[in-house]
Formats: C-alpha cells, structure tokens, sequence
C-alpha cells in the first residue's frame, strides 16, 4: 500500500468532506488481501452458456493482470523490523511478536530468493492454469489455429513479472498442444497500450495524482480518522508490550515510522503472505485480527478507487487512458472480420494499474459507481472491491464466434461470463453473447 505524506491542505478543500466516515469497514470475504488477493476462476467451467446454433469460435482476445508476486520492495518490512529491533533491545515484544521477527524475516529472504516484483509460485502456477483452462473452453478454435496456421501474439507491459506472465502462458499452451509452438511469435512488448498510466497518454492522469487537492484531501480525510489509529494500536500491541505500542503512538519513533505506517507495514506483509505460498508457510494472521485487516484493506481499496477506478462523479480522468486498450479489443476483432489479419488469438499482459481503469471505462460489475465530494467510498454503500475488480492475474477474454457473416462476442471478467454495460444488447434476453455491430454502437467505436 502506498503511503502519503500530504502537505497542509486549504480550507476550502478540506471542508468539502463533511459526511461522517464509517466507524468500521466491512470485509470483502476474500481475506481482506484486496488487489494482492491470489486468483481463483470466478465460474465452473462446465456452466457456460452455449454460443447460438451455427456459431464456432474464430477469435479470443484477453488482457491480464500479472501472477502472484513477491511484494515490489522490503521496505515494508525493513520499517517494522527496525522497530521490532528496537523492541527487543528493551524485552518490549509480546509472546507472539517474539516470532514476529523471525517470521519476516523468513518472508522478506523468500520473496528476495524470488527477486522482489517477481512472480512467485503461486503467481507462475496461476498462469499456467489459467491458459489450460482457456484451451479447455476453446478446444475448437485452438486446434483450429494450429490447423489453419494463425499466429499466436503475445505481448506485455514490458515489465518482468508481466514479460514473465505472458512466456509462462504460452509455454502452458504448447505443453498441452505442441502443435501451437511455432505458431506463437516471440513476445513483444508495447508500455504504451500496456503501461499507459506511466507512458505519454498518461501524462494528465499523473498530474491529478501528483497535484489534485482534492484527492488529497479525500484520502487524507479516509486515512487519518480515529478508526485508522485504533486499528493501529490493536496491531502494534499483539507484536509489542503496550507501552512500547504506546511510545510508537505518541511519535517517539517518527524517524522510523508512524503508528499507521507500522501497522499498514505489518498489513503489507500480512497482504503478500498469501502469494507466497509455494515458498514457505506464513502465518501473518496472528499479528492482524481480521476486523483490523479489513480496516487496512479498505484504506488500500480508498486509494485505488480514487486513483485507478471510478473515482469521482463527473470525473474519467482515472480511466479515459484506458480507452487505448479498449480500441485495441475492438481494432483486432475489426482486422479478424475485415481478413486482414492473420491472429487467432491474442494475448496482453499488464498489472492492476491498467485492469483497474479498463474495468471502470467498461462499467464491469463492481465498477460502475462513482463518489461525491462530500460522500466519500465506504464499503457500506459501494460494491468496488480490489480483490474482486483486480486480484491478481485478474483477466478480461473477448471471445470472438462466427456464423457465416455475422460475429457475436463473449465476454469472461475473471472467467466469469459477464455481461457488457448497461445499453448494450445482448442477441437474446439473458444471453451474454452479443452482435459485435451493437458493440461497437454501445461503446462508440466508429463502424468498420
């Protein structure tokens, strides 16, 4: 999670929050991990809906969020182990904050043997499922494409765990057909279409992060609210003695951290324990309860609600960018219409800061309710969840069906069937398929 250190805000920003802020979030059910939540297929893959008499798959298109990984940095830890130290020194640890720093420990020299921001084996395995369980769905277009000889493209942000994500899922699809093989060019990388937020188009979203006050002011106001520190307080004092959880509130160790930023530290890790799951048994829970991790996922949820997903009314700023990549969905159904391009199947790999604003430009179930001023995010009156919207190897799948002349599109989000946005009409009442002309009309792409 990140952590601000907002400067002074105006008045006549600050007083635009009136509304009371909740006492207490709700969790999610996921395990308050919130977008570090490692992925699991929302559908069984035996309960789709049939494509309508007549119609084969010719195309699949998708976009994928990374694997599981190790956390980016050991900063999180660095910061609560320089306290625990401390602690130490003064016989200040509790029972369990006796294993705590052992525990960490072990944590940070797995996720550093993993390389820090790498895919971790969880996060590899992830992959590879999901790529044998799309062949499992497709059977016909695959042996179709090895068949007919169409390319395979794989691309990504250029990232290691996402250039990792995309090698992973192809290998997965020649091990279980290796007739694809020569048919998957070598993988490509494009951070413009697959890293907008920090690439050219991004350059107006990365002025309202760095400069809104507005969204300081919000998240400040979300963060620094009694709840925030009694969540702290009741984290710091499974780990160290009361006094010393106490001497940590009153700013005694400022230079090494805040109460909040210590036990967001140790929400962190208690976050990225569950992708490491292949490298060691973790048991973080002990030092969070449950009520205090869905407290901490909510303020990580806050922040990537107001930053990546719907944010404020009246605003697209944090997702307009995304319109590159949605174009890119409709550009390559258009070449596979049109016979002017030779791919059947085309596969992106990204990260959360591009699945999120995707999902919220495509009004995705969870995505679709933006915020006042004055009525901030609370999980009591909005469905936006990151472990839902964008867990890890989050994915969106376009599947592209042919009968004759006329093309109808499917979509999966997490491999869930799912219907597009409100106005777009699918071929019958209840269907998720749809005419791909009533597509482009509802999202306003120019006709081909």
């Amino acid at each position: 999670m990140k952590r601000r250190t907002t400067a002074a805000l105006t008045l006549a920003v600050s007083v635009v929050l009136t509304s009371p802020l909740p006492a207490l979030a709700h969790s999610s059910g996921s395990g308050s991990y919130a977008t570090k939540t490692p992925y699991a297929p929302q559908q069984d893959i035996r309960r789709y809906e049939q494509a309508p008499r007549g119609f084969v798959p010719v195309f699949t298109e998708t976009v994928a969020r990374h694997g599981s990984r190790a956390a980016t940095s050991s900063k999180d830890g660095d910061l609560i182990l320089a306290l625990w130290n401390e602690a130490k020194s003064e016989d200040a640890l509790t029972r369990d904050g006796t294993r705590f720093g052992g525990e960490t420990q072990a944590l940070l020299d797995a996720m550093a043997g993993s390389g820090y921001g790498n895919l971790s084996g969880r996060g590899k395995r992830e992959i590879q499922d999901t790529a044998a369980r799309m062949q499992q769905r497709l059977p016909g277009l695959f042996s179709r494409i090895a068949e007919d000889g169409e390319r395979i493209d794989v691309v990504s942000s250029g990232k290691d765990r996402a250039v990792d994500s995309g090698n992973i899922f192809a290998a997965a699809l020649t091990e279980n057909d290796p007739a694809l093989k020569p048919l998957i060019g070598p993988a490509r990388t494009d951070p413009d279409l697959l890293y907008f937020h920090k690439s050219a188009g991004g350059a107006e979203y990365r002025d309202y992060i760095e400069n809104d006050e507005r969204l300081s002011a919000t998240l400040r106001k979300i963060t620094d609210q009694p709840a925030t520190h009694r969540a702290a307080r009741n984290v710091l004092r499974k780990i160290f003695k009361p006094e010393f959880a106490d001497r940590i509130s009153a700013g005694e160790f400022a230079s090494i951290g805040t109460d909040v930023e210590a036990a967001q530290a140790v929400y962190a890790l208690y976050s990225i324990a569950p992708t490491m799951s292949d490298e060691g048994d973790w048991n973080m829970r002990r030092y969070i309860a449950p009520r205090d991790a869905a407290w901490f996922a909510y303020l990580s949820d806050a922040e990537d609600f107001y930053e990546k997903g719907p944010g404020f009314t009246g605003s697209d700023i944090t997702y307009r960018m995304a319109n590159v990549l949605l174009d890119d969905f409709f550009a390559k159904i258009d070449d596979k219409r049109a016979g002017t391009g030779d791919l059947g199947a085309e596969l992106r790999f990204t990260h959360a800061e591009e699945i999120i604003p995707l999902a919220a430009l495509m009004k995705l179930p969870g995505s679709t309710q933006q915020v006042s001023q004055t009525r901030p995010y609370t999980y009591e009156d909005n469905p936006w969840r990151g472990s839902s919207v964008a867990p890890m190897a989050a994915n969106i799948q376009w599947d592209l069906y042919r009968k004759g002349s006329r093309y109808l599109v499917r979509m999966l989000y997490n491999e869930k069937q799912t219907a597009f946005k409100q106005g777009c009409a699918p071929v019958s009442r209840g269907s998720y398929f749809y005419d791909v002309d009533e597509l482009k009309r509802c999202f306003g792409q120019t006709a081909s």
